[in-house]
């Protein structure tokens, strides 16, 4: 049974955090912003591989391998490129509504490298 209904391609950032981080969620959330947006802030638990590096042909990093992934970036453009991207290579994926800026808005966490108070640029 597969994580992610046939034909979805979009989630809600509440739907995104429940795949992603309650309990035992199967889903990776992998943000694909350029590190220096990474860098600034990100959501804790994520992981980053930058739309530029995918499409160079880059391997997901590890952690994202073998498992669902729900894609974010800044407002939700260049995470719908990776989500395409990515099912082309055969993941199973959607890309979060709004991005980065719906995650902040909805009140959840940013955090920068050192796990301090982060910001979306």
């Amino acid at each position: 049974m597969s994580l992610f209904p046939t034909g979805e391609d979009r989630v809600t950032v509440d739907e995104a955090v429940r795949r992603t981080r309650d309990g035992d969620a199967p889903a990776v959330l992998l943000d694909v912003r350029e590190q220096c947006e990474w860098d600034a802030g990100h959501a804790p638990g994520a992981v980053c591989a930058p739309l530029s590096a995918l499409v160079a042909g880059e391997e997901l990093p590890e952690a994202a391998r073998t498992r669902p992934l729900v894609v974010i970036c800044r407002s939700g453009q260049r995470s719908q490129q990776a989500a395409e991207l990515l099912a082309a290579r055969g993941a199973q994926v959607v890309d979060v509504e709004g991005g980065m800026r719906a995650w902040a808005a909805a009140g959840y966490p940013v955090v920068d490298d050192s796990g301090d108070s982060g910001s979306i640029a």
